[in-house]
């Protein structure tokens, strides 16, 4: 026991001694004892009344002398206690104020929604991109940003994908619009101006679109003369000198690589800029568009140089575009048959498990090292440069592969082993 509780347990005592004195002294033991027990209730009292106002007012100086004994003790402990608090939730607000001015500082507008998507707070970049004034606290974050696409992405709550929506407050601005849950049932609401960077990509899209229609025609016109001095006449094609003929040939596959270029460059033009309509859209039967291609690569393997193995689902179908589909699943079939050794398997899979509807293929080839995967769809990326123009790729096959999985909402997954093969899998929603 502490030194202050045996100073008010002796106090008390000699407060009950002193008021049984004072009973002796009347002649009634019972009145002194009464009186002692009086002078006891007084003093908790009074210091009782000091704690209150301490704890009501703490930096009072009038407060914090405390009378001696056990509350007077348990006050210095509450006191020190308070202290502790009090350098505690300094800190917190130091850390507080600093998050604070990162997010005031940030040139994207933030805004703090609920549950329902009411707003309870916003950083000053909100001001400017999306208009929000004080008098918007509370107000649904959709009376604000009335666009339909993002009205459908709140629905959706997929918050996986960002949704590219006009301003309401900017005429020609484009955001850029992101949600991140950060506490139970709260989302961040994080728009980026993004329309400088749209006609960037705008403007190359148009200059791709175009100089690919530019080519067009002198390439038909260069394929066409080469073929004709190629395929004609037997006897008028070995009258010509071996070199030249070994040249036009040359000429001849470059310019079909040039050709498959341009038909990629504009596929791949139109993928990115436009959206498919419900009259594309319809139940694709996909074990028909593999099986297609599944004997197509047969052919392109030539004398069965590899093994094509199907485990391919009868009659599962999927809801897409069937053209862009048949690119997609073509586009990974016959890179694994050229990327896989002669004797070497290809395996083509069509199944429905809990992740939805997944394509996937399998090869034994030549494999890709991990540090080249994440760029495997870039835009003429190659892991192998020589080994690519010697085998006639365009470089874009994957760019097609991605953008396609974007427009049917699916996702595609790569695994590799360098020097064993590789798995392509593309997951479809079911």
């Amino acid at each position: 026991m502490s030194r202050g509780l045996w100073a008010e347990a002796l106090l008390i005592l000699a407060l009950i001694l002193l008021g049984m004195a004072l009973g002796a002294w009347l002649g009634n033991l019972w009145i002194g004892l009464s009186v002692g027990l009086a002078l006891v209730v007084l003093r908790l009292f009074w210091v009782v009344m000091r704690l209150a106002l301490w704890l009501e007012h703490p930096r009072s100086p009038i407060a914090g002398r405390y009378a001696a004994g056990w509350l007077g003790h348990l006050g210095q402990r509450l006191r020190r206690a308070h202290l502790a608090q009090r350098r505690r939730d300094r800190r917190w607000l130091r850390l507080i104020r600093e998050y604070r001015r990162a997010a005031d500082a940030l040139p994207d507008a933030v805004v703090a929604l609920d549950q329902h998507h009411r707003i309870l707070g916003f950083n000053p970049a909100a001001r400017q991109l999306l208009g929000l004034r004080q008098r918007d606290l509370g107000l649904p974050v959709e009376h604000l940003l009335r666009q339909p696409d993002f009205i459908g992405f709140l629905r959706a709550a997929d918050w996986a994908r960002d949704v590219d929506v006009p301003s309401d407050y900017v005429a020609g601005q484009v955001l850029s619009v992101h949600m991140v849950p950060y506490v139970q049932g709260r989302l961040l609401l994080i728009a980026r101006d993004v329309t400088r960077l749209q006609r960037l990509q705008a403007m190359r899209q148009d200059f791709v679109a175009n100089v690919s229609h530019e080519l067009r025609t002198p390439l038909t016109v260069l394929s066409g003369y080469i073929e004709t001095l190629l395929d004609g006449d037997e006897d008028e094609v070995e009258a010509l000198p071996q070199d030249l003929v070994r040249i036009l040939n040359h000429m001849h596959l470059q310019s079909d690589r040039m050709r498959r270029i341009v038909e990629d460059l504009l596929l791949l033009s139109r993928l990115e800029t436009t959206s498919p309509n419900e009259e594309q859209i319809e139940l694709v039967h996909v074990p028909m568009l593999l099986n297609a291609i599944a004997e197509y690569a047969e052919h392109l393997s030539g004398e069965g140089a590899h093994h094509i193995v199907r485990e391919i689902t009868p009659e599962l179908r999927m809801r897409g575009v069937t053209r862009e589909l048949d690119s997609l699943f073509s586009n990974l079939v016959f890179n694994a048959v050229k990327y896989t050794q002669s004797g070497g398997t290809v395996t083509i899979r069509w199944f429905k498990d809990a992740r939805g509807l997944v394509f996937e293929v399998q090869d034994t080839g030549i494999g890709i090292a991990p540090q080249h995967i994440p760029r495997l769809t870039e835009r003429f990326y190659r892991v192998d440069v020589g080994r690519s123009r010697t085998m006639g790729g365009t470089g874009l096959g994957l760019a097609i592969v991605k953008h396609v999985m974007l427009r049917h909402h699916g996702r595609l997954v790569i695994e590799s082993v360098l020097g064993q093969g590789s798995v392509f899998r593309c997951v479809f929603p079911s």
